[in-house]
């Protein structure tokens, strides 16, 4: 069972250096999810939405969506390499979004200053999520969103090479990722049990647990 308490023993460094560099490169080749999740995104948040992507890494989705609508979309990351690959992509795509260093669970913004927040594919990394989820609903307004979609700590393993595949990163590249997912990332993650203790301790009311092949999407409502 993961652990569900105030801290995990995984600490939630950031990627830097290189790391952070091949891990954009190969998330790159998820673009079409990241411009699928924009698009779902886009029809349901009102014009001049205030946005934040928590882990938002080299800034994909906040990128997608910013094409999308005249929206106010912040992204905060723990890692200065992913602040300034994203703060690039941004600047080579033509969009206006504040990409800043922080930690999720300490966030340097006001209370009830976001509409809609999202966290794609790095809850299972952060090493306070009770204060992680806190914060999240801390600068939420009132009747604001947020959606985490991670990976499921049950996720059959069968399906995850499959998703892999459908990377198509290359043959190196996907034993790296696969080795990553079972060695690693499967390790840190949550099944649904888990997750309804720690939304039972975060002070939001309101929740959806989704189950989907290799994870879920909780969608949290303050």
């Amino acid at each position: 069972m993961a652990q569900t308490g105030r801290a995990k023993a995984y600490k939630g460094m950031g990627m830097e250096g290189l790391v952070a560099k091949w891990y954009a490169r190969i998330t790159r080749n998820d673009l079409s999810e990241f411009k699928a999740l924009a698009r779902r995104a886009a029809q349901e948040l009102a014009e001049g939405a205030r946005v934040l992507e928590v882990a938002p890494g080299p800034g994909y989705f906040a990128i997608e969506l910013a094409k999308l609508g005249k929206y106010k979309i912040t992204g905060l990351d723990i890692s200065e390499t992913f602040v300034q690959i994203a703060r690039e992509n941004a600047r080579e795509e033509g969009v206006d979004i504040d990409f800043r260093r922080g930690n999720v669970s300490r966030m340097p913004l006001n209370d009830h200053s976001f509409d809609w927040v999202v966290c794609r594919a790095a809850f299972k990394n952060f090493a306070d999520p009770i204060g992680a989820l806190r914060e999240i609903y801390r600068i939420l307004t009132t009747g604001g969103k947020a959606v985490i979609i991670d990976l499921r700590k049950d996720a059959p393993k069968q399906e995850i090479d499959a998703h892999v595949d459908r990377m198509k990163v290359g043959q190196l590249n996907s034993i790296l990722v696969k080795w990553a997912f079972r060695g690693m990332l499967l390790r840190r993650a949550y099944t649904k049990q888990d997750f309804e203790r720690l939304i039972g301790e975060s002070g939001f009311q309101k929740s959806k647990i989704a189950d989907a092949p290799v994870g879920f999407e909780i969608t949290l409502t303050k």
